[in-house]
């Protein structure tokens, strides 16, 4: 076993989510990623907690969503019918901690589920992430062969590339957004203008600005906080692509009006927008504003995962927000999608905190730098 994957075992069990004794644990990872499985079941048994492990499979997924989907040939659009698999939130129920990795051989194994099946789907298991995402949980990546071809990297540089995230000191990131968290916590408005496709404006007043050094999500390396449900306004121009159901959309345009989205458009797949966006009323709201600081991922990946950390970028994902993120006196947007979308901000950009420019041209106003 390569001893990087014993470290990434550490860093999820010690930073991440600071597994102990008598803990119930679940560990879910493709079996391409079974030697961070076995690290893991190792400090586990270490400590005296107690694993569970779900072997995510995207064959056994894909099978199930089109068999599912050909049995209800009735339903409109052929979506298929789920039922919320009630034994499946009961294990998350009884969970501690939930340890999940990517890392499958084909990245667009489902490339031929039908969007409006995936939507259907994920309403259904909605319970189940709500209560999986409450209880303290990592996401995190395996390197294999399939996700270094999608990010155009030979083998081993695709794994010198995840660990070398993985294993960032994380005290020294955190110290550096901390600057950028003071800043968004207790201010109004935000607005971000990119090019002359991006001029929008958000509310985050009572909302809470989170600070990711490689917790929940590891890499981590943003800052992200949710806006106000109603308040957005303005066009975003996502001009950096995203890979979603095993298929790669580019050039996604989306207007928001009163904080919803009123019009949309890609250049390429744009009925997997479609899916998303007629899953559920709150996948038309946006739920949560990132902004990547990682300067260590300076390669653009197609794996959101890494891509949204990256510094000069900006996300904001429609759907679910984190509940957080959200103030006591605020709406939280909730839904069965989360789906994050990118925004080169590395020319001809600027982010303004209540009417102050904060980053100008991916550079911080805190950073030496910036003019």
């Amino acid at each position: 076993m390569d001893p990087r994957v014993r470290e990434h075992a550490e860093i999820i069990a010690d930073h991440s989510t600071g597994i102990e004794a008598g803990e119930n644990v679940v560990i879910a990872m493709p079996r391409e990623a079974e030697d961070l499985a076995v690290a893991l079941h190792e400090i586990v048994g270490d400590r005296g907690a107690n694993p569970v492990y779900l072997n995510n499979s995207e064959r056994a997924s894909r099978a199930f969503l089109r068999a599912r989907a050909a049995e209800d040939e009735d339903d409109e659009a052929g979506a298929g019918e789920f039922e919320t698999p009630d034994h499946q939130l009961a294990l998350y129920e009884e969970s501690d901690v939930v340890v999940v990795a990517r890392g499958g051989a084909n990245v667009s194994e489902q490339s031929d589920v039908a969007p409006g099946t995936t939507a259907a789907y994920r309403r259904a298991m909605q319970p189940v992430l709500k209560e999986r995402l409450s209880k303290r949980w990592c996401l995190t990546q395996y390197p294999t062969s399939g996700h270094a071809q999608l990010a155009g990297m030979s083998t081993e540089a695709y794994e010198n590339f995840v660990w070398d995230a993985v294993g960032l000191d994380w005290d020294a990131q955190r110290e550096h957004q901390a600057e950028m968290v003071e800043i968004l916590d207790g201010a109004d408005e935000v607005r971000i203008r990119s090019g002359d496709g991006t001029d929008v404006t958000m509310s985050i007043a009572g909302n809470t600005t989170l600070n990711d050094y490689g917790e929940k999500n590891l890499p981590g390396g943003e800052v992200f906080t949710a806006p106000v449900k109603d308040s957005v306004e303005g066009e975003v121009h996502f001009d950096m692509p995203l890979y979603r159901q095993g298929r790669e959309i580019e050039g996604v345009r989306v207007r928001f009006a009163e904080g919803r989205v009123e019009s949309y458009s890609a250049e390429r797949n744009e009925e997997v927008l479609d899916g998303v966006f007629d899953t559920d009323e709150g996948a038309r709201h946006l739920g949560e504003l990132g902004i990547g600081m990682n300067r260590d991922i300076d390669q653009f990946t197609y794996n959101m995962l890494f891509d949204e950390k990256m510094g000069d970028t900006v996300h904001m994902a429609v759907g679910s927000a984190y509940e957080e993120c959200v103030g006591d006196e605020n709406e939280q947007n909730e839904s069965a999608e989360h789906v994050d979308m990118i925004v080169d901000m590395s020319e001809d950009s600027i982010i303004e905190v209540d009417g102050e420019v904060v980053q100008r041209d991916g550079t911080f106003v805190f950073e030496e730098e910036f003019e």
